[in-house]
């Protein structure tokens, strides 16, 4: 039996990913410090489902804490790594930076450091559309210039990508970083839109409408963001022996075994047509508080995934209604509303 390490394992993505590879055999060691940024309970259940499997090893600890993962490494020799846990959230990291510094820079440095000592066949750590910034391009392209992040969270993630490309250059470790878009769906984080709005007009209650409305999002459903990751698990980057070896609209490194993938739906949607169908889902219409753009937040997010169906042959395809009607029906019967 495999060994798989997924950090966050608690979390949104985490939860789906874990009980995906669960279900293909493997053995999971999950790793989650259940932070309170949002509520605890939800994260306790998601572990709780997961550990009804016995191949589900938990472990409540932040990864920052020196020599955390280190040891986990020395003990658990996993194959795969999947670096998920971070502190999330756009505008969060304008209020309490300094939790970004401890999670997702000083987090990353002690996963790199663990997977140095104890090298994964591969490991894929977790990015994010805001990575790519300031770009007006769409759609986005992996091997896009991306240097001008607009958040402190967006600057820490493409900090990481930075990290990884180092460790997988200097020490030939197989990285895959995957730059998320708009992930959603059931078990979803009560920080993210899909969640606030369904609550809002589920309650009778307003729901904030930045930009004016005037956005646009490639949202992804977890299911098919959860079926790229174990695709690209087996898409192991290797360094090339010449930079002529790459080829065209491959982000992989001409110096190392490292590459960036888009996991998007490759289709960008308004988010007037994205409240839409959350109106649809629930029955009700919702009253509308219609507020200017908040700081560091785009008006369009919009995702090239040719490189990701080249690599595993998959391409996301679940439609936004689609998946809405699954996140309402789940919530009401989590809430029991």
């Amino acid at each position: 039996m495999k060994t798989a390490l997924i950090t966050g394992s608690a979390g949104f993505i985490g939860y789906h990913l874990g009980r995906r590879l669960l279900g293909e055999g493997w053995r999971v060691i999950g790793i989650d410090n259940l932070s309170p940024y949002y509520d605890v309970a939800l994260k306790e259940r998601r572990h709780a489902m997961l550990a009804e499997s016995p191949a589900f090893v938990p472990h409540v600890a932040p990864i920052e804490e020196p020599g955390r993962l280190m040891d986990l490494f020395a003990r658990e020799t996993p194959d795969l790594v999947v670096h998920l846990a971070a502190q999330a959230g756009v505008r969060y990291s304008i209020e309490a930076p300094r939790s970004y510094l401890d999670a997702n820079l000083i987090g990353t440095y002690e996963l790199l450091e663990a997977a140095r000592a104890h090298p994964p066949a591969h490991m894929l750590l977790a990015s994010t559309s805001s990575a790519y910034g300031a770009n007006s391009h769409m759609p986005y392209l992996e091997t896009d210039k991306a240097d001008w992040q607009m958040s402190f969270y967006a600057a820490t993630k493409k900090a990481n990508e930075a990290m990884a490309h180092s460790y997988a250059h200097l020490y030939d470790l197989p990285i895959t970083m995957f730059r998320f878009f708009t992930v959603y769906g059931p078990w979803g984080r009560p920080d993210m839109a899909l969640f606030k709005f369904t609550r809002a007009i589920l309650e009778g209650r307003p729901i904030d409408v930045y930009n004016h409305g005037d956005m646009k999002r490639d949202f992804t459903y977890v299911d098919d963001l959860v079926e790229a990751i174990a695709l690209l698990a087996g898409a192991v980057p290797a360094r090339p022996s010449a930079p002529d070896e790459i080829p065209a609209g491959d982000s992989l490194s001409p110096v190392a075994p490292f590459r960036i993938v888009n996991i998007g739906n490759g289709a960008p949607v308004a988010l007037m047509d994205f409240i839409a169908a959350i109106e649809d889902a629930t029955g009700k219409k919702a009253e509308k508080n219609m507020l200017p753009m908040q700081p560091g937040d785009v008006p369009a997010t919009w995702a090239d995934t040719t490189l990701l169906k080249r690599l595993t042959g998959f391409a996301p395809k679940t439609k936004v209604p689609e998946g809405v009607r699954a996140f309402v029906e789940w919530y009401r019967d989590y809430y029991g509303v």
